[in-house]
């Protein structure tokens, strides 16, 4: 399994979707929720050009792994692009963290998902869920509460959540502002991913 596939189908598990359909230029994810009925990961641009002008229909996202600019052509203009995402990937064991004084970690799940909460004192201050599919962690929905960020939170949160999964790889979805955060603790890019979708009461 490579790292896209990897982490289409943690992300699945994750979400608590269905699981992902295999399609010619990717896989299709039937996600079912408002404004995010299906979701299109496809693996190169190339395939973005066919792909929005067939499926536009509201509620449908795309993400695709490549060049932003070769993306961007493809679409047309009922798709709303988003901010690059980064696919990045980690193999070995999380490095060790110290939790704060004042600090709690709790761990939910007993697989195939887990989660993690830090709390400070009473208050939640970060969270994220690992999801493993196939024999590799999927990171997913990592964040640190503003008030308690730079405390080396989210460095507790993938070290708890590693060890949960239990897994030597991991793959995950960062956006640019996380992904300063993964490269310090040892993850590299794989690609970038380029989002769009067509809004919901769209014509």
């Amino acid at each position: 399994m490579d790292h896209f596939e990897a982490w289409v189908r943690g992300w699945a598990v994750s979400r608590a979707t269905p699981p992902p359909v295999p399609e010619p230029d990717g896989y299709r994810v039937d996600v079912g929720l408002p404004g995010h009925r299906v979701r299109y990961l496809l693996r190169a641009p190339a395939a973005v050009s066919a792909r929005a002008a067939t499926v536009a229909a509201p509620g449908t996202w795309l993400k695709t792994a490549g060049s932003r600019a070769e993306v961007l052509a493809g679409l047309t203009p009922a798709w709303r692009p988003g901010e690059t995402e980064y696919l990045m990937a980690f193999d070995g064991p999380a490095p060790p963290v110290v939790v704060p004084p004042g600090c709690s970690v709790a761990v939910t799940g007993d697989g195939p998902s887990w989660d993690v909460l830090v709390s400070s004192g009473a208050a939640p201050a970060a969270r994220g869920r690992v999801a493993v599919a196939g024999g590799v962690a999927v990171f997913d929905k990592i964040e640190t509460e503003p008030e308690h960020r730079r405390r080396g939170l989210g460095r507790v949160v993938m070290h708890r959540l590693g060890e949960a999964a239990g897994a030597r790889a991991g793959v995950l979805l960062a956006t640019a502002a996380g992904r300063g955060l993964y490269r310090a603790l040892g993850w590299r890019v794989v690609s970038d991913v380029v989002p769009a979708h067509v809004p919901e009461g769209a014509a």
